[in-house]
């Protein structure tokens, strides 16, 4: 009963980090423009990095940030997704009120080790490392990071 409780749990929680983080491995641009690759097993299909002849594929980082470390509210021009390989993070959503200060956004959403949490692009978001962290970044097509200052 044990294990079956905290499977439920985790998929439970998996699900409210997708639906918290406003798109999933449904909606994701991330998971957009896959295509067949030749020479390989049916039912195959990759979608590869950006460069000056591919301007639709994806940006992956590999990244390793230390406990107690923290990126500022920011957003990014694209969907993105992060994959928590090690470790625990906490993402806080903001919005911006017509002063242009930022408002939290609900409670910060809690990334551990094996989940996965989607980001649609322009959203305003920061990221808290509660642990050491390993994480797989992928972005759609080229990243850029926007920091987000309050108008305050």
């Amino acid at each position: 009963p044990h294990m079956l409780r905290r499977t439920i749990t985790h998929a439970i929680a998996r699900r409210t980090a997708a639906t918290r983080a406003m798109s999933s491995a449904t909606t994701s641009n991330v998971w957009m423009g896959y295509a067949p690759v030749p020479d390989t097993p049916d039912g195959f299909t990759a979608r590869f990095a950006v460069s000056a002849e591919n301007p639709n594929g994806v940006d992956v980082i590999m990244e390793k940030w230390a406990k107690g470390s923290a990126e500022p509210p920011h957003s990014h021009p694209g969907d993105d997704m992060t994959v928590v390989v090690e470790g625990k993070m906490a993402v806080q959503f903001f919005t911006k009120s017509s002063d242009g200060s930022l408002v939290k956004d609900g409670e910060p959403l809690i990334l551990n080790k094996g989940d996965a949490g989607h980001i649609d692009g322009g959203r305003i978001h920061d990221a808290t490392y509660l642990e050491d962290c390993k994480l797989v970044y992928v972005h759609d097509k080229s990243f850029g990071f926007v920091n987000q200052p309050s108008g305050k």
